[in-house]
């Protein structure tokens, strides 16, 4: 096993070592650049590791209150608060109703990321390259691209939600202003790396905490008053489909949740780092979801707070309406709740990187903080123009992120489970082979489920873009559901299969031994 602090040096040396003599290709001097540059941004306190597992020895990190306060922050913010205004804003839910389906929604769904929160410091490995154990080497990338790819929806999803906020405090400012400030403080936070991430996370939760005390104190007379506003009756298709919303909103969090552990001291017991990662994804979550849920549903009953939401399209327009009789006051804990959109944007930016890392050996040669400029570099042109169509870009990123998601979640479940025993010894996870395809799985049972899995979940999808047969017919979006259950089935199905083969073809070399005949 060769580990490493220098994200510039390959997981195999060798590999790099055999290019050193006359022929020099172009791209190593270039890697050389790179080397000194992350070397002297060491110097400042830059983090400079790149996706190599983390030494039992190297991670002893003990303050595991962390493991709470870095998903209770990246959860309690206007994000959040957004998605719970989906239910009533987007599908026609009364309050009661959508906090019914929020309550037991996230009780279930916050389970998933806090069981993938122990993987970090029990392995010490990111959550892209701990999946090669389940999807092998090279079936491993294909959640690498689709998690860079989602982590870059949720980044363009938080700025545009940022730029909306800090807009709607003044005429003479607009979302791109907003967007662009955003962005730039999750590149500062995100840059550091990982301990200055969880400094940030650490009191990040502050100012949001405080402006949502503020909204229910101002607003809660007005969300008395519409308890008993009638509304339609609801609809199988409304309930499940803003469930699979929230779904989504939780279960993607999956893909990155050991990533914030891998420094962590391995002596704490698996429930404690559990149950640390759940309060803080659940009482997070079911605050704001309700908030957001409460205030959106109140919000056509009260012509200020209706103005503010510009016919449901701008959350930010609604948060400063609320906080409005507070004047100038009011209008500061509206720019504090803009200003802590990246305490989510930082880890999802980070994350963004180390995935993008996972893909493939060359790609771990660039060091991290090159994806953290790319990732910027996407993010604020794609926000600017996703911003004019606020909900509609919401709904859809949030959806197609929780399919793939709930996907990868039960093929990782259930080998851990099922095939490692639900243990993180060595024997269960040899570590030293995290970066050999030979020494990997095949992963060919993971592809396929996730393939079987996807084929199933199309008509069930309901999106802008597509609605499937069965959704049609007033099932509403049950893809999410539908593609964990059948992925999980048949990742345990295909896995067994191809472990049985495995020690059937053992037991025939054990059995037969070839002699070759003597010749006279």
């Amino acid at each position: 096993m060769v580990t490493n602090t220098d994200p510039q040096v390959p997981s195999n040396k060798a590999s790099l070592t055999k290019l050193e003599p006359s022929s020099k290709p172009p791209g190593l001097a270039l890697l050389r650049l790179l080397r000194r540059a992350s070397a002297l941004l060491a110097h400042w306190g830059v983090e400079t590791h790149g996706i190599a597992p983390i030494p039992k020895e190297e991670r002893l990190e003990t303050r595991f209150y962390q493991m709470f306060f870095v998903w209770f922050s990246a959860s309690m913010n206007i994000l959040t608060f957004s998605t719970g205004t989906v239910g009533p804003a987007f599908f026609n839910l009364g309050v009661r109703d959508s906090i019914f389906v929020i309550i037991v929604v996230d009780l279930i769904c916050c389970l998933v990321p806090a069981f993938s929160a122990v993987f970090g410091p029990k392995l010490g490995t990111r959550a892209m390259v701990q999946c090669r154990f389940s999807w092998g080497y090279y079936g491993a990338a294909i959640p690498s691209i689709l998690n860079a790819f989602s982590m870059q929806g949720f980044l363009i999803l938080n700025c545009i939600i940022g730029g909306q906020t800090i807009a709607s405090v003044s005429p003479h400012l607009d979302d791109t202003l907003g967007i662009v400030i955003i962005g730039f403080i999750s590149l500062a936070v995100t840059f550091f790396g990982y301990r200055f991430l969880h400094w940030y996370e650490s009191v990040a939760w502050i100012p949001s905490a405080m402006a949502f005390i503020a909204l229910l104190a101002l607003g809660y007379p007005h969300l008395y008053a519409n308890r008993y506003t009638s509304v339609p009756p609801p609809t199988v298709a409304s309930v499940l489909s803003f469930g699979s919303t929230l779904a989504a909103s939780i279960l993607s969090w999956c893909t990155m949740t050991s990533d914030y552990g891998v420094y962590h001291s391995p002596v704490a017991s698996s429930s404690r780092i559990f149950i640390y990662t759940y309060l803080g994804f659940f009482i997070a979550n079911v605050t704001t979801h309700t908030l957001g849920a409460a205030f959106s549903a109140a919000a056509p009953t009260v012509p200020a707070w209706n103005i503010g939401f510009q016919n449901s399209s701008s959350v930010g327009g609604l948060v400063n309406s609320i906080l409005m009789p507070l004047g100038g006051f009011g209008k500061f804990l509206t720019v504090l709740v803009a200003l802590s959109i990246p305490s989510a944007c930082a880890p999802t930016m980070y994350t963004f990187s180390t995935s993008f890392m996972a893909i493939s050996g060359w790609f771990s040669l660039i060091p991290r903080w090159i994806y953290i400029l790319i990732s910027e570099a996407i993010l604020i042109p794609i926000a600017i123009v996703g911003a004019k169509t606020f909900y509609t870009t919401f709904v859809d990123i949030l959806s197609v992120i929780g399919y793939w998601s709930a996907a990868f979640a039960a093929i990782v479940l259930i080998e851990h489970i099922l095939f490692r025993g639900g243990s993180f010894t060595e024997e269960a996870y040899p570590i030293s082979t995290w970066d050999s395809a030979k020494l990997l799985p095949s992963g060919i049972p993971a592809v396929l489920a996730v393939l079987c899995g996807f084929g199933t979940l199309i008509p069930f999808m309901s999106q802008a873009w597509y609605v499937g047969p069965v959704a049609r017919r007033g099932s509403g979006d049950c893809g999410l559901y539908v593609g964990f259950i059948v992925a999980g089935i048949m990742y345990a199905t295909f896995r067994g299969m191809e472990k049985w083969y495995a020690k059937r073809g053992e037991r025939g070399r054990e059995t037969y031994i070839y002699i070759p005949q003597q010749t006279v």
